[in-house]
């Protein structure tokens, strides 16, 4: 074997010298969460705009061969799913019947932060008529809302949905919520007639919520 052809057999010395769509679907198959253009520019040492073009031709690639994933770009970032149509295999072999459930409270405690951010406790709890102190508390440890700042009049702490709630929602931004005034036509008028009347609620009280046992798939 000549010197020459060794030489071409040891492959690339750097990332920069990776072939582009290999190495990033390398990468995406083990992200936790989507991975920005940005990030991966960086790590493949590659033109931001580059890598958005290899990332949407593969995504287009996917979609044409028919693929039982796709990539996806969802949350600013990019990431592998399966297609929606093999869903019924998914859930077969990964979930089993073990679906991770929020609540009919929560699911409605979470609409409501999702249409009203920020938006404190005490402004939720008076959509909703009940204390949702202890639904919030859920919310927060399963990692979809967070706690953004402060309202100016009351001090009192305002919450946002988070990139992980846009990630299992499958949208890119909050503005690929669906309407709203079409399935809740009095909602302004019931949190007009409520809110006055909601107490600061202790964060530690138990939450009225706690009997709904209703649950529904997030």
């Amino acid at each position: 074997m000549s010197e020459e052809t060794t030489d071409l057999s040891a492959g690339p010395r750097t990332v920069a010298d990776l072939d582009l769509k290999p190495a990033l679907e390398a990468v995406l198959m083990v992200v936790d969460e989507p991975a920005t253009e940005e990030h991966l520019a960086k790590i493949l040492q590659r033109p931001k705009r580059k890598i958005g073009d290899a990332l949407r031709e593969l995504a287009d690639e996917y979609a044409v061969q028919g693929r039982g994933f796709e990539l996806r770009l969802i949350a600013g970032g990019w990431r592998f799913y399966s297609r929606p149509e093999y869903a019924p295999a998914v859930e077969g072999f990964v979930l089993d019947g073990q679906q991770a459930r929020l609540t009919q409270a929560a699911l409605e405690t979470l609409a409501v932060v999702a249409y009203r951010q920020p938006v404190s406790r005490s402004r939720v709890s008076a959509v909703r008529g009940v204390n949702c102190d202890g639904v919030m508390r859920t919310l927060l440890q399963r990692g979809l809302v967070e706690e953004a700042g402060t309202e100016p009049e009351t001090g009192a702490i305002l919450y946002t949905t988070t990139n992980y709630f846009l990630e299992r929602m499958g949208l890119r931004g909050l503005d690929e919520l669906p309407e709203l005034a079409p399935f809740l036509p009095e909602a302004e008028a019931i949190e007009a007639e409520t809110l006055e009347g909601v107490p600061s609620f202790d964060p530690d009280a138990p939450d009225a919520d706690a009997d709904d046992t209703t649950t529904t798939e997030l």
